[in-house]
C-alpha cells in the first residue's frame, strides 16, 4: 500500500514512544519498593471536579447525545467570553469563539484554513512538536527559528523579521510554552504581532496553559492586542479535562465561516456530553477549586525546581506558568557515563528510566538545535511523588 506523502512529513511522536517503555517496565516492577514514577506525560493528575462529573452524568440521562452545531453550543461560547472578561478583562464576543475537539482540532482547522502548500510558519526551538506537525499536515512548512535561554527560549520581533522570507505566512507561538514553561512577555509579544502584521501575515497562538500562569506579568491573553490575533485553548490543562477531548479556538470575525464549514466535514461537532458537562466549569465553586490547584501546582514547581538544580540538574529558564521543567542534563549524564554529545538526553532519560524506575521526557521531540541535551520533567503529579523523584534521583546521582 502506497503511503500519502504527507504521512511521511509527520515525525513520530518520541514522547510516546518512551512512554511506551516506561509503561512495559511499570509492568515489570508493579509491586515492588520502587514502582515507576511517571514525569513523562503532560497531563494533570487532578480530574474533573465533581460539579463538572454531575453535568456530565446529568447530560446523559437527559439525552443530551445528539450532534450540536458545528461551532459549538451558545451557552458554553458565551460561557468563554464572560470567562475572559472576567478573568483577563478582555472583549471576546461569542461569535468568534469555536469551541473543538480538543486543541489539536482547533490548531488543525485553523492551519487548514489558513496555510496553503509550501507557505513556511515560524515557530521557536525548541517547541511542541504536535504544533509543527498540524502545519506539516497542511502541507505548509515549519521553520523553526534557535532560541536561548536568555530570550526565554521564545522568540523575538528582531528574528521574526530577519527570518521572514517571500514565502513566509505567519507564526505560531505558544505561551506559556511546553516544554519550558516560560511566556512571552507582552511587550514583546505586540512587537512580534506588529512585525507580523506589517507583512500582512497571521499570528497564531497557543495559549493552553494559560489558566496555569503564576507571575502576572506574564499571565495576560493576547487576544489583548486585537481581534486579529488567534489563540487556541483547551479544556485539558487548567480546566482538568484531557480524556473529554474539548478545546476552542478564537479567530476573527471573517475566518469563522472557513472554519465551521471545515469543522462540519471533519468533526461534525465536538463532543455534545463534553460541551454540557464544561458549562459546569465556570460555577463558582469549580473556579475556586481550578485556583487551589493552580496554587498547588505552583507549590509543586517551588519544591521541584531548586531540587532538581542541587541535584545538578539545571533550569536555565524559571517556568512561570504550565506544569514542566526543562532541566539541562549535562552533568548528570556524566555522572552516569554517559557522555555530552548530539542526543545525551536521550540516554540519560532511558539510564534514569531502567536505573530509578522515574519516567521523564529526552528533548528530541522539542526542536534540532540544543535540544538533546535537556529533558523535560512534569510536574503534574502529586507532592508525594515528586519528593519521591528527586530522592531516587538524589540516590543515583550521588
Amino acid at each position: 500500500m502506497k503511503i500519502a506523502n504527507r504521512a511521511d512529513r509527520i515525525e513520530p511522536f518520541y514522547v510516546m514512544e518512551v512512554a511506551k517503555a516506561a509503561q512495559a517496565l511499570a509492568a515489570k516492577v508493579a509491586g515492588t519498593a520502587d514502582p515507576m514514577i511517571f514525569l513523562n506525560i503532560g497531563e494533570p493528575d487532578f480530574t474533573a471536579p465533581p460539579l463538572v462529573q454531575k453535568a456530565a452524568s446529568q447530560a446523559i440521562e437527559s439525552g443530551l447525545t445528539q450532534y450540536t452545531p458545528a461551532l459549538g453550543i451558545a451557552p458554553l461560547r458565551e460561557a468563554l467570553s464572560a470567562w475572559y472578561a472576567q478573568r483577563f478583562g478582555v472583549d471576546v464576543p461569542a461569535r468568534r469563539i469555536v469551541i473543538t475537539a480538543g486543541a489539536s482540532a482547533a490548531l488543525q482547522l485553523v492551519c487548514l484554513a489558513l496555510i496553503n502548500a509550501g507557505d513556511e510558519i515560524l515557530m521557536p526551538d525548541p517547541s511542541y512538536p504536535c504544533n509543527r506537525h498540524f502545519v506539516s499536515a497542511a502541507e505548509g512548512n515549519a521553520v523553526l527559528l534557535p532560541t536561548t535561554a536568555a530570550e526565554r527560549f521564545q522568540l523575538s520581533a528582531d528574528k521574526v523579521s530577519a527570518a521572514w522570507g517571500d514565502r513566509t505566512r505567519g507564526v505560531l507561538l505558544a505561551s506559556p510554552s511546553n516544554p519550558t514553561g516560560s511566556s512571552i512577555a507582552p511587550a514583546e509579544l505586540r512587537k512580534i504581532h506588529d512585525v507580523v502584521k506589517a507583512r500582512d501575515g497571521f499570528t497564531i497562538i497557543d495559549e493552553i496553559y494559560l489558566g496555569l500562569s503564576y507571575d502576572e506579568a506574564y499571565g495576560q491573553t493576547a487576544l489583548a492586542l486585537g481581534e486579529d490575533i488567534i489563540s487556541i485553548n483547551s479544556f485539558s490543562k487548567y480546566f482538568n479535562m484531557t480524556g473529554w477531548r474539548l478545546g476552542w479556538a478564537v479567530v476573527p470575525e471573517a475566518l469563522v465561516p472557513a472554519i465551521e464549514r471545515m469543522a462540519q466535514n471533519l468533526f461534525i461537532c465536538a463532543s455534545t456530553i463534553s460541551q454540557h458537562a464544561a458549562l459546569a466549569c465556570f460555577a463558582p465553586e469549580s473556579i475556586a477549586e481550578y485556583e487551589r490547584r493552580r496554587a498547588e501546582f505552583k507549590a509543586r514547581r517551588d519544591y521541584f525546581i531548586p531540587a532538581l538544580e542541587a541535584l545538578g540538574l539545571p533550569v536555565p529558564v524559571a517556568p512561570d506558568g504550565a506544569f514542566y521543567a526543562w532541566a539541562d542534563c549535562t552533568q548528570a549524564a556524566q555522572k552516569l557515563g554517559i557522555g555530552p554529545g548530539k542526543d545525551c538526553s536521550w540516554d540519560f532519560a532511558y539510564a534514569v528510566m531502567e536505573r530509578a524506575h522515574l519516567a521523564i521526557t529526552p528533548g528530541r521531540d522539542f526542536g534540532t538545535v540544543d535540544t538533546g541535551r535537556f529533558v523535560r520533567f512534569s510536574t503534574a503529579n502529586s507532592m508525594e511523588q515528586l519528593q519521591e523523584a528527586i530522592a531516587r534521583l538524589h540516590k543515583l546521582l550521588a
